[in-house]
């Protein structure tokens, strides 16, 4: 199998080592996204709630890019430096997905890239006609 890289000018460019998103088969690795406004890469001003918010949106655009959504992820992953928080992501997350929601992981974590007080990322699985979602 060989691997692709996705990249779109919709979420923040890579601000290190790595690719917005991998997709190999079926499967797309997303990388972990911060609240960074992609024609800035600033992050976002208005709180953690406004961080949430953005950083979803980063994912949707990589996950559209790679030719799916939100409904395709299977696995999402979030990193937060104050796990209190944590029902601002359940909260804002039900905006973004629906029944059945993905597997998820929270995770704590003392400090994230640029400041940023949330970071999340996703395994998307692309439907095909042998295992359609």
């Amino acid at each position: 199998m060989t691997k692709e890289i996705i990249q779109t000018d919709k979420a923040p460019q890579a601000i290190g080592t790595y690719s917005q998103a991998v997709k190999v088969g079926h499967t797309v690795y997303l990388s972990g996204q911060i609240p960074l406004i992609p024609e800035t890469m600033t992050l976002v001003e208005g709180g953690i709630a406004a961080q949430i918010t953005r950083v979803f949106d980063n994912l949707k655009a990589v996950a559209e890019a790679a030719g799916g959504d939100f409904s395709h992820v299977v696995k999402l992953n979030v990193f937060l430096t104050d796990l209190a928080n944590f029902p601002v992501v359940n909260e804002i997350m039900g905006q973004y997905f629906e029944q059945p929601y993905p597997a998820r992981a929270a995770v704590g974590v003392a400090s994230l890239p640029k400041g940023a007080e949330v970071e999340m990322d996703a395994v998307m699985h692309l439907p095909t006609q042998e295992y359609p979602l």
